[in-house]
């Protein structure tokens, strides 16, 4: 990942992009061990073999498709202000269209309908927004990379 400024990792939801398991490189990582894995032990080379034993794996060629898509989706994301995520994201369509940089400066910010799926798969978000309006993006931007640094992501928040 390339050094950037922490504050210009904050997307337009207030979510930090370096605590994201895709930013992280989760998927890309986990799809490149599974490969290395299939490869050292040659079941790449014998799924015709396999598959009269287990009917599953004759979709092996579908799913290494699958995993090159994934990889290809999620493997290197540059961000939310740089256009990464969800091309038709409403709340960055939203807040651009406000002239708002986050939802945080948005007085509508805790009943938006386009932020409740955040909210419900992040539970840090209406604290986050509340650190954006109290302390800056830029403070809540260096002390949540402080947490990244120590090995925080949002795939380990409870659910």
């Amino acid at each position: 990942m390339v050094e950037t400024d922490p504050a210009s990792l904050v997307g337009y939801c207030g979510l930090y992009c370096n605590a994201c398991g895709i930013r992280q490189e989760k998927i890309k990582t986990a799809a490149n061990n599974l490969r290395d894995i299939i490869a050292h032990y040659g079941f790449d080379k014998i799924m015709p073999e396999l598959a009269k034993w287990e009917a599953s794996l004759e979709h092996y060629n579908e799913f290494n498709q699958f995993v090159d898509g994934l990889v290809k989706m999620f493997g290197d994301c540059p961000g939310c202000l740089q256009s990464g995520g969800d091309p038709d994201c409403k709340v960055r369509s939203c807040t651009k269209q406000k002239g708002y940089r986050t939802c945080a400066e948005c007085s509508e910010s805790e009943t938006c309908e386009s932020l409740a799926p955040y909210r419900k798969g992040y539970e840090g978000l209406t604290q986050a927004l509340q650190d954006i309006k109290q302390n800056g993006i830029e403070r809540y931007a260096q002390e949540t990379q402080k947490k990244v640094d120590k090995g925080y992501s949002y795939l380990k928040e409870s659910k």
